[in-house]
């Protein structure tokens, strides 16, 4: 008989052995399977809700308040805008956009309103220093958890300023103005309008957003700062980072770099929910040590309990003229068959538990990742075999004279 035919033959005589040997492996792999699909999963939700926030940290001056900040009119304490190439050229992990912002009073056409300079997203792509530097040290991303980098096709429209914080070209004549702006002086798209004695023509109006954006008049950052002869400076500069370095290091790592700038997070309405991904992250390397050495020292014990029980067995087949790999082959292939079915059943069982407890458990929906199927039934089977290791190099030392003796 070959050692394919004993192992499969084996295996058929004692199924219910075989599946109590397997069965902490099984629950072990379902159970980090389940817990790390529903954790990812739920971190691609917090990843879109910072997304739908748009920027999550802002750095503001020192005197300033996080209430300053959305007052229609802030408009006092500035910061150099060279903030803003330190932040780029520090290349710190998970920052994906900045926005400096300037807010000044205007009035256009009798009406009082705060202008809001911005910095188009393609003066900062043209930045020479930062495009190097973004290729020695692009941020390190997280799985499940880093959001999807924004195109410039994105950042074309107008409302763009509302969803992603940013727009993607505005020339230095041009301005944007918000819905209750625009209702209350009857603007439409195309007018031209006269503000801190330079002419503008009127690119979009925003949608309602029932935010100050709805009262602020936005224009190109040049052309506010030289126009109210302010300098190179801003008030805010909108900083968009991954939600776990938002929620993490990253505030500590800009107050670092800007000491004598305030670094404020505005994340705290998914904070908590981040910090419940983090603990279940915790709990499948918990559920992976249990794996390892529950799922282990079972199988470990069932295979050395087996050769004890089958020692008679194994003394025949070496008399027979069975060398001590082939008696080491059959038990480490039946561990082997082992590990791939537990870790299949158990990647099975885990993805079924995840897809339909996920709404009901993070409310998020859970989809697969290959990846980790993958590496869980690896693990499982590494797992099997190198349990059986030891048990199987035990039944290929047995001298076969010595086990004819036993009765």
């Amino acid at each position: 008989m070959t050692l394919r035919s004993l192992i499969w033959q084996e295996l058929r005589s004692r199924p219910w052995a075989a599946l109590s040997n397997s069965l902490a492996i099984l629950l072990g792999v379902a159970a980090l399977v389940a817990i790390r699909h529903i954790t990812v999963a739920s971190e691609q939700d917090v990843s879109h809700q910072l997304s739908d926030l748009g920027a999550n940290i802002l750095v503001l001056p020192q005197e300033a308040t996080l209430q300053d900040y959305y007052a229609a009119d802030q408009n006092s304490g500035t910061l150099p805008e060279e903030h803003v190439s330190e932040i780029y050229l520090a290349g710190l992990t998970g920052i994906e956009q900045v926005s400096p912002r300037l807010n000044v009073p205007a009035t256009m056409r009798g009406l009082a309103i705060t202008l809001t300079g911005i910095l188009p997203q393609s003066e900062l792509e043209a930045q020479a220093a930062w495009q190097t530097t973004t290729l020695f040290t692009a941020p390190k991303g997280h799985e499940g958890c880093t959001k999807a980098k924004i195109t410039a096709a994105e950042l074309e429209g107008t409302d763009s300023i509302v969803t992603h914080r940013a727009i993607q070209n505005l020339a230095k004549n041009e301005i944007i103005v918000g819905a209750d702006v625009a209702s209350r002086s009857q603007f439409e798209t195309g007018d031209m309008v006269e503000m801190l004695g330079k002419a503008f023509t009127i690119r979009g109006i925003l949608s309602a957003t029932g935010t100050v954006d709805d009262s602020r008049v936005f224009a190109h950052l040049r052309t506010v700062q030289e126009a109210s002869g302010s300098g190179p400076v801003c008030n805010a500069i909108e900083v968009i980072g991954c939600c776990e370095d938002a929620a993490g290091s990253l505030v500590p790592e800009l107050r670092k770099l800007l000491p004598n700038a305030k670094v404020v997070t505005i994340s705290q309405v998914v904070q908590t929910q981040v910090g419940v991904n983090r603990l279940m992250a915790n709990t499948s390397w918990f559920v992976l040590a249990v794996l390892v050495i529950v799922g282990g020292t079972s199988l470990a014990g069932a295979i050395t309990a087996n050769v004890r029980e089958r020692r008679r067995e194994i003394g025949t087949l070496m008399a027979l003229g069975a060398s001590p790999s082939f008696v080491q082959g059959l038990f480490l292939g039946k561990a082997l068959v082992l590990g791939v079915v537990a870790g299949t059943v158990g990647c099975v069982l885990g993805l079924t538990v995840a897809v339909a407890a996920g709404p009901a458990w993070a409310e998020v929906s859970v989809s697969v990742l290959p990846a980790t199927a993958i590496l869980a039934i690896v693990v499982a089977t590494s797992l099997a075999v190198l349990s059986a290791l030891w048990p199987s190099r035990k039944a290929a030392t047995l001298d076969p004279c010595l086990c004819f003796q036993e009765v």
